[in-house]
C-alpha cells in the first residue's frame, strides 16, 4: 500500500445532503452506499472508496463551502431566493417563476433577509446571511402596513421590489386559505349540528311534539312516523301548490290514499275523503292530523260509508 492509498483511506468530507443517493463536491460525484441521512442537512461522508461514499454522521455547516463554487446573492423569502439582478414581472401568476428554491436555509431569518447561496449538484445551498443594502427596513414597514407597492422607497432594487411582491402575494394566499378553512370548518360545524338535531328529532319521533320538530327538518321521516302510529305506510310526499302544504300519499288497509297536510304541524288540510257533516254542512278535515286521519278512514271502511275524493 502506497502513501497515496493511506491518505485516501482517511478522506472525509462535510457535504450537504438534500435527497437521493448522490453527493457532489469539487466537480466530483459519489454514490451513497448503505443508509441515507434521516433528513436534509450537513453530514460527514467517507469518500475514500473511489466513487462510493458512506454516511458517518451529522456535521456543522461548512463555512467555506462556497469556495470554488458558483455563488448567488439575493433576498430570501422562505425557501425561495430572488437573485440580485432579477427583473420584475408584475403578473402574480409568474411570481414563482422569478424565484429559485434554496435548501438548508437557516431558521429564524427576518423577512427580506439577504443571503449567500452556493450551487452543488445543480441545487442551491444556503451558506450564510449577508448584510442588508439599506432600504430593507422601509420595505419591511411597507409590508407591515399592507401597502400595495414599494415605489415610494428610494434606492429599492428590482430584486427587493420582487421580494416584496412575492412575500405580499404569499400572505394574501395564506389568508385566503385560512378563510377557506374557517368557512369549511363553520360549514362542517353547522352540518354536524343539523345532523345532531335530526338524530335527536328522530329519537323523539315517538311523540307528537317530536314528530313536528322532525317535520321542519325531514318531512318524510316525520310523516312516516306519524302514519305508522295508526299502521299506515308512507308512499310518497311532495310539495303542494300552496305554500307550507305537502301532498302525502300513503297505504292503509291495502288501499292507496292521498291527503294534504300542513308541512310544519302535520294538521290535515284536505283529507281526500268526504268528512262533511250532512246536518250542518261543515267540513271536518282540519279536525284531524296525519296520526288521527287513518283511524277515521278505517271507521268509514268498516261502516261502508267511505267516499274517496283524492286517489294516490
Amino acid at each position: 500500500m502506497s502513501w497515496e492509498d493511506l491518505l485516501s483511506s482517511a478522506e472525509e468530507r462535510v457535504l450537504p445532503w438534500v435527497d437521493g443517493r448522490k453527493i457532489h463536491d469539487e466537480g466530483r460525484t459519489w454514490s451513497i452506499q448503505g443508509k441515507l441521512p434521516p433528513e436534509h442537512g450537513w453530514y460527514i461522508f467517507d469518500t475514500s472508496s473511489g466513487r462510493k461514499a458512506s454516511l458517518i454522521g451529522p456535521a456543522e455547516p461548512d463555512v467555506d463551502f462556497e469556495t470554488g463554487r458558483r455563488v448567488v446573492r439575493g433576498y430570501l423569502a422562505g425557501n425561495r431566493l430572488i437573485p440580485d439582478g432579477s427583473r420584475v414581472d408584475p403578473d402574480p401568476d409568474k411570481l414563482v417563476q422569478q424565484t429559485v428554491p434554496v435548501f438548508l436555509v437557516e431558521p429564524g431569518l427576518d423577512r427580506f433577509a439577504r443571503a449567500v447561496v452556493a450551487e452543488s449538484g445543480g441545487r442551491l445551498i444556503y451558506i450564510r446571511q449577508e448584510f442588508p443594502e439599506g432600504p430593507e427596513m422601509e420595505v419591511q414597514e411597507a409590508y407591515q402596513d399592507r401597502m400595495a407597492s414599494v415605489s415610494h422607497v428610494r434606492e429599492v432594487t428590482p430584486a427587493l421590489d420582487l421580494t416584496f411582491r412575492w412575500i405580499s402575494h404569499q400572505r394574501i394566499r395564506a389568508e385566503e386559505r385560512e378563510r377557506e378553512r374557517e368557512k369549511k370548518r363553520l360549514a362542517e360545524e353547522r352540518k354536524k349540528a343539523e345532523e345532531d338535531r335530526l338524530r335527536q328529532a328522530m329519537r323523539d319521533a315517538g311523540t307528537g311534539i317530536g314528530r313536528r320538530t322532525l317535520a321542519k327538518q325531514d318531512f318524510k321521516a316525520a310523516a312516516r312516523a306519524a302514519l305508522a302510529v295508526s299502521g299506515a305506510q308512507l308512499l310518497d310526499a311532495m310539495p303542494s301548490r300552496a305554500r307550507n302544504e305537502m301532498v302525502v300519499q300513503y297505504r292503509f288497509r291495502r288501499r292507496r290514499l292521498e291527503c294534504v297536510v300542513d308541512k310544519n304541524t302535520l294538521q290535515v288540510i284536505d283529507s281526500g275523503i268526504c268528512l262533511v257533516d250532512h246536518d250542518t254542512g261543515e267540513k271536518g278535515d282540519t279536525y284531524f292530523t296525519l296520526e288521527s286521519l287513518p283511524p277515521v278512514i278505517g271507521q268509514a271502511m268498516d261502516e261502508g260509508v267511505l267516499v274517496v275524493y283524492r286517489h294516490a
